[in-house]
């Protein structure tokens, strides 16, 4: 059984930093890329960043390029996210996600909630 499972969230104030975790089980972590994605109180889905198969490559968003930091250890199948100088702009339920472009398989976890607030 496929599961992702997010941590690390909570309430933290402005300027402020997180590490979210991605505890992976039930397929080959180290054959898919993963990404974390955002969604905030009524607003759509928002890609935050990717990281390859072997983690030398990394992709971000503008909105947080230079802020966050994705890594992997395959070794562990855990997916991280450094979130440093936190803006009320980032608070949001974050989620991460699997995709094989192999396959075609992506899996998604359910998500840690992130609030910025004074």
């Amino acid at each position: 059984q496929v599961q992702l499972v997010e941590s690390g969230g909570g309430l933290v104030q402005p300027g402020g930093s997180l590490r979210l975790s991605c505890a992976a089980s039930g397929f080959t972590f180290s054959s898919y890329a993963m990404s974390w994605v955002r969604q905030a109180p009524g607003k759509g889905l928002e890609w935050v960043s990717t990281i390859e198969i072997g983690g030398g490559s990394t992709s971000y968003a503008d909105s947080v390029k230079g802020r966050f930091t994705i890594a992997r250890d395959n070794a562990k199948n855990t997916l991280y996210l450094q979130v440093n100088s936190l803006e009320a702009g980032d608070a949001a339920n974050y989620c991460c996600g699997a995709e094989s472009l192999a396959t075609g398989a992506d899996y998604w976890g359910q998500g840690t909630q992130v609030t910025v607030s004074s």
